[in-house]
Formats: C-alpha cells, sequence, structure tokens
C-alpha cells in the first residue's frame, strides 16, 4: 500500500512539473487574467480524468497537457485555444456538459470544444460515414480554424505516444494519418508537424525501412555535419560584411521524404545525395524582406553554381497557404548538389507555425491566399449532392496538393492544383464559362479541353452557345469545382430523360399486371442491381430494360427465397468478418485457413511470406491479402478501417508467389543469360515474363517472378547484384498503377 502512495506522490510532482512547462511555453501570448482561466481549466481537467490513464499506465492527464504545449509552444495558439486543449476530451470521455463548460468558459471555448467533440469520431464504423465525419471536421474549419489546429496537437500527440497500442490500431491510426493529417498540416503550412506526422507513421507502417533508414543516416552524421561547416562558412561570412544579419544552418531531411525520393526515383540510399538542406534566416524589415532574400540568394549563387531549373520563388508568389520562401539547388564541394532555402524571419515563423502566425502577421501582409483557400473549402462543403467518398478524394486531390500560378488574358492570377486542365480553368474562372467551353488559346496557341496547363501559362476560353457538359469531361478534369458543376449537369439532363422513362416503365408495368408503387420499384432496382430509382428510369428510357427483362423480373419475383430487398453486400460483408472471429485468434493465418475462409493475394502489391500483411474483407472476393506498405493500404485502412483484419503467414515453403523485380545496369552482349542463368540455374525460381529495354548503352529489364518468401527473394537480389554490369534490382509491385477498389 505504501508503495502506491508513494507512486501518487511522484505522478503529482510529474503533474505539476508538466503544468509549470505548459505556462512557461504559454508566456509570450498571455494577457492579464489568462493565468488564472488557463488554472481553472487545468484544475477542471485534472478533477474530470483523475481515474482515468492511457494505455501506457500514466495518469491520463500527462495527454492534455501535451496537446496544449503542442498548440502553444508548436504551432503558437494563444489563451482560448490552450483551454480548449485542456478540456478537448472531458464532454466526450466524462460526466462534464457543455453547458458548464459554457458558463465556466464562455460561448467561444464551449463551441471549439463541441467541434473537437463532434469530429472525435471521425473514421469510424463505415466508410462513407468516415467521409461524412471528415466533411463535418472541415465545416468546423470554415467555422473556427482552432478546432482543426487543436485535432493536429491532439493527432500528433497520440502518434507519439503509440508504442502500447496493438498493432493493428497502430496500422490503423498511421494510415488515417498519412491519408488525411500529414496533407492537412502540410496545406495549413505546418511543415515540421507534418515531417514528423509523416515520419511517425512510416515507423509504424514500415518499421524495418524507418529503422534502415535512420540508422544509415546517424552512420554519415559526422561526416554529414563537417561537410555542412565548410559549406555554410564562407555563406555565414560574406552575410555578415554586407551586414545582413542571419541565421545560417544545415537542417536534415526527413526519414519518409528521403524514403518517398528512393522510391520515385527506385534508388539505394546511398544514392541519395540531398540528405539535408541548407536554411538562411534572415533579421530584417518588413519592406526590406524580398530585396534581401535576393541580396543573399545572389551572395550563394556567386560562391557555388545554381541549377538553372530548380529555382523556386515563393517570395514573389506565395502558396495558398502563406509559405514564402526562395528556394535553389547549388553544386557545393565534392560535386555534391545543395537545396538551399532563404527567407526572412518572419517567413519562418509563418513556414513553421503556419496559419497561427500567418494571422500574427496578416495586417501588414498583402498575402490572403490562406484565406482564399478556406474560401475553397466552403465553397466544396456546400454542394450537398457529392458523394462522401467521392468528396475525400477531390478534397484530397485540390485542396492538399500543389498549386500553380495561371494569368487571365488580362493579367490577373488564378491558382490552380498541379495537373489542372484549361477546362478546369475555366469552371474556375465561371460555371457557366465551363459549361460553354468548346477549347482554349494557351500563350495565343489553340489546345483541346484536356490540355494540362503549365505554372504561368496565360489562357484565353473559347465557348459556344450549343456546348453542354460531356461525360467523358469528368475523366481530365482535377478541380472538385469543376468535376461538381459537371456531375450537376449532367444529373439535371438524367432527370429529364427518367422522367421519360417513368412513363414508360409504368405502362409496361401495368401490360404485365405488375403494381407500379415503390415497394415494386425499390425490388427492381435490387433485382437490376442499381442503386436508385432514378437510374431505373433512365436505364427503361435509353431501352437497357424491356418488357422481355420485367418478364424475368416477374419470375424471379414467383421464387420465395426472392422476396423482399436485400442488403447482400452489408451481410457479406458482416458474415466474413463473424468467421474470422469465431476461430481462435481472431488473426487469419495465410496457408491454414484456405479451407475455411475465401482469400486471395492482392495483384496491386504481390505478397510473399515473410511481408508484413493485412486482410481486406471485398464484397465479392473475399478476403484481400496487401501488404502494409501497398500503394492503397492507406487508402483502404482509413477510410474502411472496420473491413480490415489482420493476417499473418504460416510455412508456406512448399508454394511460389509471383513478385517482380526490376534491374538496370551497363547493356553488354550476354547480359540477359547471365541474368537468367541465375535466376533458373542456380536459385531454380520460375520466370512467369520478362520485358527488356534497352537505350544507349543503359540496360533496364522488368521481370515477373516465383519466389518461396522474402528471404528467398533477398538472397536472389543479393545475388544478382554481384553479376557483372548490374546497377541496380529492386522490388517493384506488379501493378503500381492499379488502383485497388473497395468492392
Amino acid at each position: 500500500m505504501k508503495e502506491l502512495v508513494i507512486d501518487l506522490e511522484a505522478e503529482k510532482k510529474e503533474i505539476l512539473k508538466r503544468y509549470r512547462a505548459l505556462l512557461r511555453a504559454c508566456k509570450p501570448t498571455l494577457q492579464k487574467g489568462d493565468k488564472r482561466m488557463i488554472r481553472r481549466a487545468f484544475d477542471m481537467a485534472l478533477d474530470s480524468h483523475r481515474d482515468m490513464r492511457r494505455k501506457s499506465g500514466e495518469p491520463y492527464i500527462y495527454h492534455p497537457i501535451a496537446v496544449a504545449q503542442i498548440a502553444a509552444e508548436e504551432i503558437g495558439l494563444g489563451t482560448t485555444s490552450i483551454v480548449c486543449a485542456l478540456l478537448h476530451d472531458v464532454v466526450e470521455d466524462t460526466a462534464i456538459t457543455l453547458e458548464e463548460i459554457e458558463l465556466e468558459f464562455g460561448k467561444k471555448v464551449a463551441k471549439i470544444i463541441d467541434g473537437l467533440t463532434k469530429i472525435s469520431g471521425v473514421f469510424d464504423t463505415n466508410s462513407s460515414l468516415q467521409a461524412e465525419n471528415f466533411r463535418k471536421m472541415l465545416l468546423t474549419l470554415a467555422d473556427d480554424v482552432r478546432v482543426i489546429l487543436i485535432k493536429l496537437a491532439d493527432r500528433l500527440h497520440n502518434m507519439r505516444t503509440m508504442d502500447f497500442m496493438p498493432r493493428d490500431k497502430q496500422l490503423k491510426i498511421s494510415s488515417e494519418t498519412v491519408y488525411l493529417y500529414a496533407p492537412l498540416a502540410h496545406r495549413l503550412g505546418l511543415y515540421a508537424m507534418k515531417s514528423e506526422l509523416e515520419d511517425l507513421s512510416m515507423k509504424y507502417m514500415e518499421s524495418e525501412t524507418y529503422k534502415f533508414i535512420a540508422h544509415k543516416l546517424n552512420e554519415k552524421k559526422a561526416e554529414r555535419e563537417l561537410y555542412v561547416k565548410n559549406f555554410v562558412g564562407p555563406i555565414k561570412e560574406i552575410l555578415h560584411e554586407q551586414g545582413l544579419h542571419s541565421m545560417v544552418y544545415g537542417r536534415p531531411k526527413s526519414i519518409h521524404s528521403i524514403w518517398n525520393k528512393m522510391r520515385k526515383k527506385g534508388i539505394p540510399f546511398e544514392e541519395v545525395y540531398d540528405l539535408f538542406a541548407i536554411r538562411i534566416i534572415i533579421d530584417s524589415p518588413i519592406d526590406q524582406e524580398k530585396s534581401d532574400c535576393w541580396k543573399a540568394y545572389s551572395i550563394v549563387t556567386d560562391l557555388y553554381r545554381p541549377n538553372p531549373d530548380r529555382l523556386r520563388d515563393w517570395v514573389s508568389s506565395p502558396k495558398a497557404n502563406g509559405y514564402e520562401s526562395l528556394h535553389t539547388t547549388v553544386m557545393g564541394p565534392k560535386g555534391q548538389w545543395v537545396e538551399v532555402q532563404i527567407r526572412t524571419s518572419r517567413m519562418n515563423e509563418i513556414a513553421e507555425k503556419g496559419f497561427a502566425a500567418h494571422w500574427k502577421y496578416k495586417e501588414s501582409s498583402s498575402d490572403s491566399g490562406l484565406d482564399q483557400w478556406i474560401h475553397k473549402v466552403r465553397e466544396m462543403l456546400s454542394n450537398p449532392e457529392s458523394n462522401a467518398l467521392d468528396f475525400l478524394d477531390d478534397f484530397k486531390m485540390n485542396l492538399f496538393s500543389d498549386e500553380i500560378f495561371i494569368f487571365t488574358p488580362k493579367g490577373a492570377l488564378i491558382q490552380l492544383p498541379m495537373n489542372a486542365t484549361a477546362l478546369d480553368f475555366a469552371f474556375e474562372i465561371h460555371s457557366d464559362l465551363g459549361a460553354r467551353c468548346i477549347g482554349a488559346k494557351v500563350n495565343h496557341k489553340l489546345v483541346p479541353l484536356a490540355h494540362k496547363l503549365q505554372n504561368g501559362d496565360q489562357v484565353e476560353i473559347i465557348t459556344s452557345s450549343k456546348q453542354t457538359p460531356k461525360e467523358d469531361w469528368l475523366n481530365f478534369v482535377v478541380t472538385a469545382k469543376a468535376k461538381a458543376r459537371i456531375k450537376s449537369s449532367l444529373k439535371e439532363e438524367k432527370r429529364r430523360i427518367a422522367e421519360e422513362g417513368k412513363d414508360i416503365l409504368e405502362r409496361k408495368l401495368k401490360s404485365l399486371k405488375i403494381t407500379y408503387n415503390t415497394d415494386n420499384l425499390h425490388r427492381l432496382a435490387n433485382y437490376f442491381k442499381l442503386h436508385s430509382t432514378l437510374d431505373l428510369f433512365y436505364d427503361v428510357a435509353r431501352g437497357k430494360i424491356d418488357v422481355q427483362n420485367l418478364k424475368e423480373f416477374q419470375t424471379a419475383e414467383k421464387t420465395p427465397e426472392n422476396r423482399g430487398p436485400q442488403n447482400i453486400e452489408a451481410n457479406q460483408i458482416e458474415g466474413l468478418i463473424n468467421r474470422v472471429k469465431a476461430k481462435d485468434s481472431d488473426t487469419l493465418l495465410i496457408g491454414e485457413d484456405m479451407q475455411k475462409i475465401d482469400y486471395k493475394l492482392a495483384n496491386c502489391c504481390n505478397p510473399i511470406p515473410g511481408d508484413d500483411v493485412f486482410g481486406f474483407i471485398t464484397i465479392n472476393d473475399g478476403i484481400k491479402i496487401h501488404r502494409t506498405n501497398c500503394p492503397n493500404a492507406a487508402k483502404l485502412m482509413a477510410n474502411y478501417g472496420y473491413r480490415i483484419v489482420k493476417a499473418k503467414w504460416t510455412s508456406q515453403k512448399e508454394l511460389a508467389f509471383l513478385t517482380g523485380l526490376r534491374i538496370t545496369g551497363i547493356d553488354d552482349v550476354g547480359l540477359i543469360n547471365k541474368l537468367t542463368t541465375v535466376i533458373s540455374n542456380d536459385f531454380g525460381v520460375n520466370m512467369r515474363s520478362i520485358t527488356v529495354d534497352s537505350d544507349n548503352g543503359i540496360f533496364e529489364g522488368s521481370l515477373m517472378i516465383y519466389v518461396n518468401d522474402t528471404q528467398h527473394l533477398e538472397n536472389l537480389i543479393k545475388r544478382l547484384k554481384q553479376v557483372k554490369g548490374v546497377t541496380g534490382v529492386t522490388r517493384f509491385d506488379s501493378e503500381p498503377r492499379k488502383t485497388e477498389k473497395a468492392s
């Protein structure tokens, strides 16, 4: 008993220590009376969570204190937000009501906590509900952005303390984080937070790769620091001579961004040269910022030769989230490319703390990109007809992507997402202009509607009064606004045709003596596997459903088991989940459970024994096994968490599994022969296909082969790398472009 008392005493001291650290973090923004308000919120949270513990066994109060600390220190939020962060879980997890919070802290605090409580259920139950909840979360962004910022702080702390969670929860939470929260942090200008969220997600989703890169970075740390010191020395000297007060330092790239580069370029770690970036932060008065940045750029490029294709000027045209900086890549000592970022202290604070810092400087800044972005969020949310999951994809693609700047014929600047087309531009200007668009002139040259725009293009739209939106337009537009307007227009047309179909169907049913009522219409729609009665009327009008089809329906209706509408999909999914849970373990054993449960290996990532995998319940194909680092994994786990089942391999030595290898090298006589000898003779591996491409002495081959497991594959890769002339061997997904449908 005495030991427990000592533990509680130690915990009390620790809680007090953390609370004092929080107050120190809040100090820069504290006004009169704020300290007392924060203390009241802390006392309420402490009392409400007093009997609660986290998965690690620590007192629960550690979590709200940490979230408040992140909000204050890493985002730079003020007292209202600190109070809300301390109380963000009390309404959901304790007996405290919103009314009590409003009485104690006022309407604003109650409203933010209400927003936080409503969105705490994001990513629960089923996919469309998850997407709907995300839409609600973004509505609060348009209302009070602090709700989202506190939610991000909450997610960051959960990710930092996820070691005690079960493996499947770690995977699910990491997927949501990398799929939605990290891009949202990026879009709100919280670059440090975005990088950390991505790194932490990778730590759980691809732990081996994460550890490997972290170890490699650590190995070369001293060598890197010496290089940075030699690189920045001359820059510091000249900046000082020119009277520019500045800080110059090297900043390591995040593990996730290094991994991305390795994947995109198909190169090993040793060939990633830009493992760090040099940052120059200048203390500059606001009216001299631009000229001082260019002065620093001139100093750097006088010392080191720049790559002309790699200059990014976000000082003249800031990003939509307020980010301002000059980026250039220069050739440093030892023939190494080095990225240099130049910005002022104000720009740096906006880059680190995003939204909160943006508002702090808003009076003196003409940039309103962030306001435009929130206006776009509101615009997207105001389209009530969009399907929830389509909305989520459109939102991700549009508002989280990098933007390009396009000029109108009169020189006005329009921001669009990367890969936007001439038709997107037309809809961005005005819905009617988009609907009547037949072509465009880009830089005075005639181009088709699907023409992809480049940064700096000047675009003039050509219209015709006879033009109407076409279904194939949806295949190439990328902005949510264009998609929503096209869908809305097509729906109107569909409704008009469906009205005709309604009359035709009523007459046909009458002739067959089938009663025309709602119940029968739903049965008909179900029978023909259509989503709605509107689709039914539409298909009748277009002649896809005729009297013969209706007679078949009539016959099927007389069979007892076909009566009544059924939710076949839900039943199938539930049945599979129950069959997995009915076993002794809730984990699907690949190899042993084949007799009891129908499962297949996914084509999009071709898992093999030894890969970290999970099962995904489909509607038509039983359970599909995916690698946790499958290109589609994050989306499936984030959107359809309830359909994920744990899976692991059992002994599969007698079986062979399909996987892909990409081999690059110096083209040489007999190279293919050497490779096939190693694969077929030395390793006894069967090949399904081989494609070879040779260009200017460089050889590139793609092979689809059958292996037993990851160990077998690693040994083969090691041996192939030893073949003379081979420069690289990497595994790839057999169908990298294929996106797994949730069906």
